[in-house]
């Protein structure tokens, strides 16, 4: 049993890897490259496509994250009557792990809103207009979304190692 927690914790961090990495290629090198002039005529269509295999990859991340925490947490002692009773959450290991839940579901709102209302949107008023101030409003709503998930997620993965380390 102790073999099949720790492929459950080695997909729990490697989902976080993937999801989290994906968000800074977007941020880091996707984006800052697309806005060189010389890319200007394909920028659109390249940041649309990248976003939406990121999106699919990212929401397999997130069912990942879903069951392999569920699994851990088992592993560890706890079962849904824990989570119902809210023993789970007390003390120190569970105030943490409530915060990391809590933060976990801010991350799954402010992406279905990023990928499945503002972003599309943003990119097909690009692609129809793309100097339009709706269009350029929407494309900084999407940008600052990501953005700010992207810094959840970086606490997120800090306060995993909180409590896969002790550290709380």
């Amino acid at each position: 049993m102790r073999t099949l927690y720790l492929l459950s914790v080695w997909i729990h961090v490697i989902s976080a890897i993937v999801w989290i990495g994906g968000s800074v290629f977007l941020a880091l090198i996707l984006v800052p490259a697309m806005r060189q002039s010389e890319h200007r005529g394909v920028a659109a269509s390249i940041v649309s496509w990248t976003g939406r295999r990121l999106r699919t990859i990212g929401w397999i991340c997130f069912g990942l994250f879903i069951a392999t925490g569920t699994f851990n947490l088992g592993f560890r002692g706890y079962s849904w009557g824990d989570l119902f009773d809210g023993s789970l959450f007390a003390g120190p290991f569970g105030e943490t792990l409530a915060t990391k839940l809590g933060l976990f579901a801010i991350i799954l709102v402010l992406s279905a809103v990023h990928d499945f209302y503002v972003g599309p949107k943003a990119t097909a008023l690009i692609q129809a207009d793309p100097g339009s101030a709706q269009a350029q409003k929407l494309r900084r709503a999407a940008s600052w979304l990501g953005r700010l998930n992207l810094l959840l997620a970086l606490v997120v993965v800090f306060l995993g190692v909180m409590l896969g380390r002790g550290g709380f």
